[in-house]
């Protein structure tokens, strides 16, 4: 299963044990243990005990309450829906609000489904907040990146482009041929183009929480995160990498 969008709510997803995706190793879990959903607020900078610059992304994660439990027995595999923030009820259509009132919990802005591993310890009407990451974890971002609308080879794909001296006339940014000969007499599928650039989900491997602060809720990450100022952030232990044994080792 790869991590993607569904029909609905936003769905973390993973690859699955039976399943192995690329980069899975033997004895590394694939489906993360712990995860929270934030949005970003920008970018600076914070000083470490070697009076280093270190950048970092601030994630504004508020406390999320948990509206669905899904377990392997019931749907196949187990997640966590859960929502944020405050909603008026009037707002809502007609399923949207009998989701949140059979769940009974309060109606918030957006739901969310984050692919956990084990779903024992979570309830509904649960809340979570930032104090389910720590300093030192290392962690995933997935986000949507920024859109850039309709971009040329140059800007989409980092061709180099063409001659700019003598004989080139108004193609210095064109991306060339791009048909084979007379056989096979067509465009190969997948031939890098231009077209729309950004817009995608974007998945940031093995970043590390330099902060995490509950009271202030507040996340900083070590790095750039994907996405624009104000969208949606989720966040799970890294699952790939040297580092996600090193977490389950240690616990995290």
């Amino acid at each position: 299963m790869r991590t993607g969008y569904r029909c609905g709510t936003r769905h973390l997803g993973a690859w699955s044990p039976s399943r192995p995706g690329p980069g899975y190793r033997k004895g590394q879990r694939a489906v993360a243990t712990k995860a929270i959903v934030g949005e970003k607020v920008g970018m600076t900078q914070v000083w470490d005990e070697q009076h280093r610059a270190v950048p970092v992304t601030v994630l504004k994660v508020a406390p999320v309450r948990v509206v669905l439990v899904k377990t392997p027995e019931r749907e196949g595999y187990g997640a966590v829906q859960v929502t944020w923030g405050f909603r008026r009820q009037n707002t809502l259509n007609k399923p949207e609000a009998g989701h949140f009132a059979a769940a009974g919990v309060e109606p918030g802005r957006k739901l969310v489904e984050l692919r956990v591993d084990d779903t024992s310890g979570f309830e509904v009407g649960q809340q979570l907040t930032a104090e389910v990451m720590a300093a030192g974890d290392h962690v995933d971002a997935i986000a949507v990146s920024k859109g850039k609308g309709f971009a040329g080879a140059m800007k989409r794909h980092n061709f180099k482009g063409q001659g700019a001296s003598h004989g080139n006339h108004k193609k210095h940014r064109s991306p060339g041929s791009i048909g084979a000969c007379a056989t096979p007499a067509r465009v190969f599928k997948g031939t890098r183009m231009a077209g729309r650039m950004g817009g995608h989900q974007v998945t940031a491997l093995n970043l590390e929480i330099v902060q995490a602060d509950p009271d202030r809720e507040l996340i900083l990450v070590k790095g750039a995160v994907p996405g624009p100022r104000g969208g949606m952030v989720v966040l799970r232990d890294t699952v790939k990498g040297p580092q996600a044994g090193r977490n389950a080792k240690a616990g995290r």
